[in-house]
């Protein structure tokens, strides 16, 4: 059974999808960090500096009564919260994960394509190939103008 196993997880598609796995686990947390420290500040500026990450809504106050600063000082005082804020932030990560994601399988169907087209083209004849179909085509020729008694069939 364990020799079983190590066939599996040896085989070339687990090895190629663990590494996806992990390139795409390290291009979720370039894609949060480009999202939440490069893209939303921006935003949140231009929509009256709002943080976008502090964004929540208190549904049960904590030990310390309302209004909260931050979300974590709402945390800190032991309130339930409804961070839609974050969930912005995931949507957007979400959308720029699935826009690269698209442009990635574009490409590989492009090349993919690519490849298909030259495949149709026939590859050209050799000069060997093509020396031999000119030989070929002359025979032909000569047989048919020429009788030859041997095959003709008629005996004298």
């Amino acid at each position: 059974m364990l020799k079983e196993f190590k066939e599996f997880a040896m085989r070339g598609n687990v090895v190629d999808m663990a590494v996806g796995i992990v390139i795409g686990a390290a291009f979720g947390t370039i894609v949060k960090s480009f999202v939440d420290d490069v893209l939303m500040p921006p935003i949140g500026v231009l929509l009256g500096n709002v943080d976008f990450s502090n964004l929540f809504a208190v549904i049960k106050e904590g030990a310390v009564a309302a209004p909260y600063a931050t979300l974590e000082a709402a945390k800190e005082a032991g309130a339930v919260t409804l961070n839609y804020g974050a969930f912005v932030n995931t949507i957007i990560s979400f959308v720029i994960i699935a826009f690269a994601v698209f442009l990635v399988i574009k490409a590989i169907n492009n090349l993919q394509k690519q490849e298909e087209e030259k495949g149709e083209t026939p590859p050209k004849p050799s000069e060997e190939q093509q020396l031999l179909t000119e030989i070929r085509d002359i025979l032909k020729a000569r047989k048919g103008s020429k009788v030859n008694p041997k095959t003709s069939g008629s005996r004298a």
